[in-house]
């Protein structure tokens, strides 16, 4: 999701309104000259099985040694474990799980529509163990983002990883309109710092040109195959050109189609009011080839051989398929933003804010849609595809961080393990970036990015929510549990609580400044 898709192709012809850039960290301990974790059961994010009890060593934020200390229910062997000197750092969290930093493959920072300044994305990011970003668009500009980016780098400022992926097109002088002028608008992109680009259509010429010399120079790319030119290049043409990931799933029905050539949209369809948009969407892959037919896995084979990901944010759509589920998700009232509700109400104009009559007869469409789609995203992960968790936040009522651990359990509702799960948001998102070498796994010689909890996250994925999970306590009471408790990125260890608690202050200084007491449901006065 994003600002208007047409305003979107047309960046070079309007400025780019910026959000409050972060402040400099005051928060997080390290790095350390050595620091050693004790105790925890390590998920590594490879799809292993847990194990534990394990000490890991990090020495600044490099891991540097991995060491099984005994086994679980009986005492800790201590003369198997790591020595740990008078100034080394020492964190006993025995009973703990340690996973890898999560990764988000599609995190808008938000803009001036949502009103959320970056401290409080980067936060609610943090706060859920999520410790590298890519986000789509750049849409603060590529140069805002740099900056942002290189402040995380440095730490400098309390914040994830960051990949500034441009909007193809963005910062040119005029619409790029050949082969020619997309080549040279890829190689300026690349000069200026970008990790690779957002597409989301042109004409045929111009995205194989673009994708193409984009490939050739080595940088990676995503797309959403929107409808303005999806009829013309599809997810297959993409692929085959050097596009390495597909954003949401547009492009890959209509690849998909056996007896017509075009969706099949109604006839007073039109692409700028987004009921229509959205609501035929949700009729699309039933016009597809049917699973498990000679077409449907033909098409599944060659974007396997192309070793394309696919990065479906399955969570972004859901309110299309219940939309009183997402617009009153427990988190909204302490964690959302007063703007970022006003955004997300229905309205004409807003992106993603297409409630103008939304009827059970279109969330049941979306319930077969999400049917056919999660069968298409769970085979192409059985037969070895790669397949990565992405947001998509601030729009349809999906909040940063929160959202992303809903598109992990929409991950294991396709039929992905949990262990599956994990991986796709670590391992694959990092090797989707090229940077498996860096992160994405816990293992000897990486970055020291870990998310820390309490409970098993594989028995139950709603522990990595920032409000946690809910269970009966001895005196037949409800009581919460979870939540992630420490977020380690390059080394430095975050209360991910305490900045949970900081975002929900900003929340609540901005409704005392306009003097409100409850996020109000749309259309009612109470």
């Amino acid at each position: 999701m994003k600002k208007s898709i047409i305003a979107l192709m047309l960046l070079p012809l309007f400025s780019l309104a910026q959000i409050k850039p972060a402040p400099d960290r005051t928060e997080g301990d390290g790095p350390y000259n050595k620091l050693i974790i004790r105790g925890v059961t390590m998920i590594d994010g490879t799809g292993a099985p847990a194990i534990g009890p394990v000490d890991i060593v990090v020495e600044k934020n490099k891991i540097t040694e991995i060491k099984v200390v005994g086994y679980p229910g009986l005492p800790i062997k201590e003369d198997r474990r790591p020595k740990a000197g008078p100034e080394d750092k020492v964190m006993d969290l025995e009973g703990h799980y340690l996973l890898p930093g999560l990764i988000d493959m599609h995190g808008h920072i938000g803009g001036t529509g949502q009103g959320t300044p970056a401290e409080y994305v980067f936060k609610l990011w943090m706060a859920h163990g999520i410790t590298t970003v890519r986000d789509p668009s750049a849409g603060n500009g590529l140069n805002w983002v740099l900056d942002q980016k290189k402040k995380s780098a440095s730490n400098q400022i309390t914040a994830p990883r960051l990949l500034a992926y441009t909007s193809f097109g963005q910062g040119a002088a005029k619409p790029i309109t050949n082969a020619a002028e997309a080549k040279a608008w890829v190689n300026e992109n690349a000069a200026k710092g970008a990790d690779g680009i957002k597409f989301f259509g042109a004409k045929p010429e111009v995205m194989q040109a673009a994708m193409a010399e984009n490939k050739r120079i080595g940088l990676r790319s995503g797309m959403h195959h929107a409808q303005m030119d999806v009829a013309r290049w599809n997810v297959l043409q993409s692929a085959r050109a050097g596009l390495t990931s597909m954003e949401h799933w547009y492009g890959l029905p209509e690849a998909l189609l056996v007896d017509r050539t075009i969706q099949d949209y109604r006839l007073d369809y039109n692409y700028q009011n987004e009921q229509h948009r959205f609501a035929e969407a949700g009729k699309l892959w039933k016009q597809a080839a049917a699973p498990y037919s000679d077409h449907w896995n033909k098409v599944m084979q060659e974007l396997l051989d192309l070793d394309f990901t696919l990065d479906p944010t399955f969570n972004i759509y859901e309110a299309n398929r219940d939309l009183m589920r997402a617009r009153r998700a427990e988190w909204h009232e302490e964690y959302t933003l007063p703007s970022l509700w006003r955004f997300y109400k229905p309205s004409r104009e807003s992106h993603g804010s297409y409630w103008f009559d939304w009827t059970t007869e279109e969330e049941i469409q979306w319930k077969e849609n999400y049917r056919l789609w999660m069968t298409f995203v769970n085979e192409y992960k059985n037969r070895g595809g790669r397949v990565t968790a992405g947001s998509d936040s601030g729009f349809i009522y999906q909040l940063y961080g929160f959202a992303f651990i809903r598109e992990l359990e929409l991950l294991r509702e396709a039929g992905f393990h949990p262990l599956e799960v994990i991986r796709s948001a670590t391992m694959y998102a990092a090797q989707a970036l090229g940077m498996e070498k860096e992160i994405g796994t816990v293992e000897v010689g990486k970055l020291a990015d870990f998310v820390i909890l309490k409970e098993n996250p594989l028995q139950n994925l709603k522990v990595l929510y920032g409000t946690g999970a809910i269970r009966i306590d001895e005196n037949n009471e409800p009581i919460r549990v979870g939540g992630v408790k420490y977020t380690v990125k390059d080394g430095i260890v975050y209360d991910s609580k305490k900045l949970l608690e900081d975002t929900r202050k900003i929340v609540q200084e901005a409704k005392a400044k306009e003097n409100i007491k409850t996020l109000k449901q749309p259309g009612l006065d109470w």
